[in-house]
């Protein structure tokens, strides 16, 4: 069975070393009292939770899998899963980065992002459930009415009660301009009350029904009869599982059911629901047809989700292929024995072993980093009462969350494969649980928005959508840096090239543009390249911020700042050279994709 230990020591080199996120905290009215002993702490019992409660039931929760019974719609979860979110409830933790007008503790985003990579470290399966409840908690806290906000969040806050969103249908997918769901007003209560009932079909519900938690509060996509057609005539209703009395017990069952559970690739222990809604009673949340825009909020917090169980994934894969690597042994060094007392070699002498090996850490750190900052910016921008603040940080934030979502999960995919490669055939198998970090990886690159949709968002709409002012804001920080260490000898390995870098993405960034206005279809064909090549400047640019400290305390001989700097020469000379190929196959336009009639495909 994989092991898994909770990376504390590399969490609080990039808080408090790299970024210094305690000082930028305390910036902030809501975090003035925030000190380094209270994140150490929460993070140290986190990775407690995580190591001994959650990893235990990971392979045996995707080997049962979760269990409909047709008849009731009940849904019952892997053995242990039911009673780990016990334990998660009874602890306190989903309050924890949440509102304390609602029960929450009100700590920074930053320390909850540490806390849910280690529960997708341990367990992604599970740790949807509660993922997925806090981004219904996100949503209701920024458009839900008074009411609302009352009835749901202190239960979504403790964790009593868990959330999805059901937005897709099997006939559209991502484009929700064309689902069919509808919702009308209840007569004799009348629209001024927001109640409805709502008939229609979803798909792909993750933890859309579940044994864990006394209700589920569903946040549903649905269609006014005076819905305009389109994305336009989209309106957000919340629909509990058990209607809420006004006393805040539960009430009745409300029609909305799971029909049945998908078969997946991967996340066995997670519930994907088909549900029904057949006169489901629900509220509207936010303005009539104004619901992409709320649930967006959900979404951009989701597809942030996904880049953390990605991360998760990819660094409890590296942990047991880097194990596995230091004792298995096979063949003789290639420049003479190492390990001359035993029979062979360990694997890790290996060249190309060690490059896979260092793929999946060096994603993984790099990848931390970036995790890092980004929830950082997010605390700024809900908490600074500078407003000009707030819309920086919002906009940086906008930029890398599309970033964070597809090149996280490419990259797991691609490290989660190497260290299964690592184990050879003992990979392939199910007892070393390495095929099982592969599969799980799989589906993060597909939902809340596939990979080349994330791409279309990043180029099309946070970068040529504002003529590229949130990319000059990141490339500000980029610059700033380079010129900052551009002077100092030992950093030229890194600045050269991240300098280089960032000239050639904003000399694509305009050629890209410039076809655009032509042929839209050239912004199609350049997305994926494009977002792959700003997500290596991203990494590019942390990893060098991370090389810098390591350098600086080399001296004290601790192995953790000579790892911190191998694993970053390592990335600039082996995975940054990517970029050379991606730029040339994102100039080489649209016309080998789209000149070829569909009829020859």
């Amino acid at each position: 069975m994989p092991q898994y230990n909770p990376p504390l020591r590399d969490m609080q080199f990039v808080m408090h070393e790299v970024l210094e996120v305690v000082d930028e905290l305390r910036q902030l009215p809501a975090h003035a009292d925030i000190d380094v002993d209270t994140i150490n702490a929460v993070i140290e019992e986190g990775g407690k939770f995580a190591a001994t409660v959650l990893a235990p039931i990971n392979q045996r929760g995707d080997e049962e899998g979760c269990v409909l019974d047709p008849a009731t719609h009940d849904v019952r979860t892997p053995a242990g899963f039911k009673q780990a979110y016990a334990q998660y409830v009874e602890g306190g933790w989903p309050a924890l980065s949440c509102d304390p007008a609602f029960g929450g503790q009100g700590l920074p985003h930053v320390v909850n992002q540490c806390m849910y990579e280690m529960l997708n470290s341990a367990n992604q399966a599970w740790t949807m459930y509660p993922g997925l409840s806090h981004g219904a908690y996100e949503a209701l806290h920024a458009h839900g009415s008074e009411a609302q906000k009352a009835m749901y969040l202190p239960k979504l806050t403790s964790g009593r009660w868990t959330g999805t969103m059901c937005l897709t249908e099997s006939h559209c997918g991502t484009d929700l301009g064309l689902l069919r769901t509808r919702a009308e007003p209840v007569f004799g209560q009348g629209i001024a009350d927001g109640t409805y009932k709502l008939t229609g079909n979803k798909i792909f519900i993750s933890a859309g029904e579940h044994d864990m938690a006394e209700n589920i509060v569903h946040l549903v996509l649905a269609r006014l009869p005076d819905a305009p057609a389109g994305s336009k005539g989209i309106s957000l209703f919340v629909v509990p599982k058990f209607m809420v009395n006004a006393d805040g017990t539960l009430g009745a069952r409300n029609p909305i059911f799971c029909g049945g559970l998908e078969h997946k690739m991967g996340i066995h222990g997670n519930a994907t629901a088909q549900i029904n809604l057949d006169g489901a009673v629900g509220t509207l949340v936010g303005q009539p047809h104004k619901g992409l825009a709320a649930m967006f909020v959900m979404m951009n917090a989701a597809r942030l989700g996904v880049g953390m169980q990605s991360l998760g994934l990819t660094e409890v894969a590296y942990q047991n292929a880097a194990a596995y690597a230091k004792e298995r042994l096979q063949m003789r060094s290639l420049s003479g024995p190492k390990a001359p007392d035993q029979p062979a070699d360990p694997i890790i002498v290996h060249p190309d072993v060690r490059k896979m090996l260092l793929t999946a850490r060096a994603y993984a750190e790099g990848g931390r980093a970036l995790a890092m900052w980004t929830t950082l910016q997010l605390d700024k921008e809900l908490a600074s009462e500078d407003a000009g603040v707030r819309a920086e940080a919002a906009d940086l934030v906008a930029l890398v969350t599309p970033i964070v979502k597809a090149f996280f999960t490419d990259n797991a995919w691609i490290a989660t494969s190497h260290c299964m490669q690592v184990f050879g055939g003992h990979g392939y198998v199910r007892e070393t649980g390495m095929e099982q970090f592969v599969r799980d990886a799989r589906i993060n690159m597909i939902y809340e928005g596939t990979n080349t949709i994330q791409s279309l968002d990043l180029l099309g709409r946070k970068v040529l959508g504002d003529n590229g002012a949130k990319l000059k804001k990141f490339g500000k920080l980029v610059a700033q840096f380079v010129e900052d260490e551009g002077t100092s000898e030992n950093m030229q390995e890194f600045v050269n090239p991240l300098a280089d870098l960032g000239d050639k993405v904003t000399k694509l960034t305009t050629e890209i543009g410039m076809k655009a206005f032509k042929n839209p279809d050239e912004v199609g064909a350049a997305a994926v390249d494009y977002l792959r090549v700003c997500g290596h400047l991203v990494f590019a640019y942390f990893w060098a911020r991370m090389a810098k400290v390591a350098l600086a305390k080399l001296e004290g001989g601790d192995p953790f700042y000579q790892a911190k700097l191998g694993t970053a020469r390592f990335y600039y000379a082996k995975l940054l050279p990517e970029t050379a190929a991606l730029i040339r196959s994102a100039r080489a336009g649209s016309a080998s994709l789209m000149d070829m009639d569909a009829a020859l495909f």
